[in-house]
């Protein structure tokens, strides 16, 4: 089965989109090699166009570089366009949904501009998870009061009394899991083994 035009050109793309994703964020191969695990021969020959890209090569890499897979690859757009989904505006709040079905965690992305509102705890039933993406992000909890930047994730129960926004002028865009019924999240994951400096 062959490729897509579309599809064909985004593969021949992928090199040139990886190099510069690194270039932007100032990281060299051997730190994003240390990052992902990769060895840096493969993510040079990855940037030269010299190695066929994978999802066991590009995940790691999006991931490292905090970044979507379809951005770092620039994927065609293809599908239904009928499913996407269509941003919300919330008490001045951007709140885009990303979970299809009802009932069971709920997932948005949620951009929220700088404001001069008072914060103003709530509570509710549930446990929230937030990741921060970009900006960084003020936390209330209880008797918290907590700044988070970029990658950094909190989670709690939303029944005690809590208000998240920007921690200052800047706007901020976090993604937002919500077990409404006290759902917790399961992270399975293995720690990565430590390189050996000897």
């Amino acid at each position: 089965m062959e490729n897509s035009p579309a599809i064909t050109n985004a593969l021949a793309e992928v090199g040139s989109r990886l190099k510069r994703a690194r270039a932007q964020r100032g990281v060299t191969l051997t730190e994003l090699a240390a990052a992902t695990g990769i060895s840096k021969s493969t993510l040079s020959r990855l940037e030269a166009g010299q190695r066929k890209p994978s999802l066991e090569l590009l995940l790691p890499i999006a991931q490292a570089h905090r970044i979507p897979l379809d951005e770092l690859v620039g994927a065609p757009e293809v599908g239904d366009p009928r499913v996407r989904f269509t941003p919300r505006h919330r008490n001045g709040r951007i709140v885009v949904p990303l979970t299809r079905q009802p009932g069971g965690p709920q997932a948005w992305k949620v951009i929220i501009p700088p404001g001069h509102e008072e914060p103003e705890l709530r509570s509710h039933e549930g446990y929230e998870w937030l990741y921060v993406l970009a900006g960084r992000m003020r936390l209330m909890l209880a008797d918290h009061d907590i700044i988070m930047g970029p990658g950094e994730v909190a989670e709690f129960d939303t029944r005690l009394p809590h208000w998240f926004g920007p921690a200052g002028d800047q706007p901020i865009e976090i993604l937002s899991l919500l077990g409404k019924q006290g759902e917790r999240l399961h992270v399975r994951a293995a720690p990565r083994a430590k390189a050996d400096n000897a």
